[in-house]
């Protein structure tokens, strides 16, 4: 999810952090399974904000290892049926969590911002449980993913010239995401991107189930309004503030 409140939580900042030292037992997601495919939202303007958010200085997946090792796992029994992972937020720098609670409450609401949010105020997406100053995915346990379909066609890109529709339009109309039609886009904070909404396709409502369940199968649990959100209980602990920097091969 975009943020999972949770009552207390403590913010460790690291000042600095270098491209190969991570702390506090995280990962690089490439180090453990490079065929896990990565496209890391926020540290483009291809997201609800429309900017990189504050901390994401590479399009990195960072996580703790052992849930870079169930994902792998995750990976493998998918690989069997030509399906991968599509990672799309994985370790958040508390600084990028706060960096929302700003763009909340900047008083504009772009129409590019309305369309993963067509039905609801920006304002009034603390209070829904859709943000939250602090996140779950600081400490390194929680995700945002989908899957892709390695046998279809997932070559089309954003067009900077074409208006597309909102996250719950058919996916033909809304922005292109290179994997299995979900219902909704990413991050689309509407009803219909709760996992279990009645008004999306039956196709639609399996391939959710099947991500859910591949899931599950390594302990991972959805979030109920976001089915693109899990998290590894027990994984977690103290949240972090280190910027997300390049790789180094």
């Amino acid at each position: 999810m975009k943020s999972l409140l949770i009552a207390v939580i403590a913010i460790t900042t690291v000042t600095s952090a270098s491209a190969q030292s991570l702390p506090g037992g995280f990962v690089y997601l490439r180090d453990v399974d490079p065929t896990i495919i990565q496209d890391i939202r926020y540290a483009t303007s291809n997201n609800f904000v429309g900017r990189p958010l504050a901390g994401y200085n590479a399009g990195e997946c960072v996580v703790k290892q052992e849930v870079g090792l169930r994902l792998k796992a995750v990976q493998q029994e998918l690989a069997t049926q030509s399906l991968s992972l599509k990672m799309f937020d994985c370790y958040r720098p508390a600084r990028a969590s706060l960096d929302m609670v700003k763009w909340s409450q900047n008083g504009r609401e772009t129409a590019a911002e309305r369309r993963y949010n067509p039905r609801i105020p920006k304002t009034e997406l603390f209070r829904l449980g859709y943000i939250a100053s602090h996140s779950q995915h600081s400490t390194g346990a929680a995700l945002d993913l989908t899957l892709v379909d390695l046998k279809a066609d997932n070559a089309a890109k954003i067009d900077p010239s074409r208006s597309y529709a909102d996250c719950t339009a058919p996916a033909a109309a809304r922005l292109p995401e290179g994997s299995v039609d979900m219902g909704t886009g990413y991050d689309c904070t509407d009803a219909m991107g709760h996992t279990a909404a009645p008004s999306i396709t039956k196709e639609q409502r399996a391939w959710r189930k099947r991500l859910v369940a591949a899931m599950a199968r390594q302990g991972f649990v959805n979030y109920s309004k976001e089915w693109w959100h899990f998290s590894l209980p027990g994984a977690g602990g103290a949240a972090y503030d280190f910027p997300i920097q390049p790789r180094r091969n």
